[in-house]
């Protein structure tokens, strides 16, 4: 299957019914949609753009996108929750929006310079080679569109608080969701954009109250963060 590892499909797959349960183990991203499909939306205005949403599961962030007026292409190796972002869409009654179980590098193959956006959010944490799957957004991108990227920094700090605390005080996500070797350092982030042709345009801290439940955007990316890159014309 390419660059995918088989249990974090497994993992994913067994909650896949409760993707839309706002109080559910996906509640965090229920509470973190708003802010990044703000952030998003205020660089690239996704009304009208051709966007795709590479590592969608249910389907959170590319149904909201595609509410936002753009033509959303939303794709997953896990069938599950694939099947739960169809139907959720399909009740909905949106009809600017597609699912696809395709990896990135191969719609890469199918469909270069096809998407004015990219979004992969949470998930370069999840695959064995993320600097293939960076590969793949540029590939995807036209020249001049947008790519954004959202991950876990890999330090002691974003161990406490991104696993420990995260997973087993707060108990905001399942325990094992996330593996501390596969955080990812901004430079690391930064120099496999790069090495695609990607240019950097932005990076922002994202910030958990636990008592508010609330996101904000911040300067600080020592845990989670966003980037926001341009493919050279």
């Amino acid at each position: 299957m390419g660059n995918v590892d088989p249990q974090e499909l497994a993992k994913f797959s067994e909650l896949a019914h409760r993707w839309w349960d706002e109080n559910s183990e996906f509640r965090p991203l229920h509470e973190m949609n708003p802010l990044r499909l703000e952030w998003i939306d205020a660089q690239a205005q996704l009304a009208g753009k051709q966007v795709l949403d590479i590592g969608c599961g249910g389907g959170i962030l590319a149904e909201s996108m595609a509410r936002m007026a753009a033509q959303v292409t939303g794709i997953d190796l896990a069938a599950k929750p694939l099947g739960v972002a169809r139907l959720h869409a399909l009740e909905a009654g949106i009809e600017n929006l597609e699912y696809l179980e395709i990896s990135a590098e191969a719609l890469a193959a199918q469909r270069p310079a096809a998407y004015d956006v990219v979004t992969c959010m949470e998930m370069l944490e999840h695959v064995p080679e993320p600097a293939s799957v960076v590969q793949a957004c540029a590939t995807l991108l036209r020249p001049g569109g947008w790519a954004f990227f959202s991950t876990l920094n890999r330090n002691p700090k974003s161990f406490l608080l991104g696993i420990v605390a995260a997973e087993y005080l707060l108990q905001l996500l399942p325990k094992g969701t996330h593996e501390y070797a596969r955080f990812i350092r901004p430079s690391e982030l930064a120099r496999w954009c790069r090495e695609a042709g990607l240019e950097l345009s932005t990076s922002r801290g994202m910030e958990y109250n636990p008592l508010t439940r609330r996101f904000r955007l911040t300067d600080d990316t020592s845990v989670n963060y966003v980037v926001a890159c341009r493919k050279r014309a």
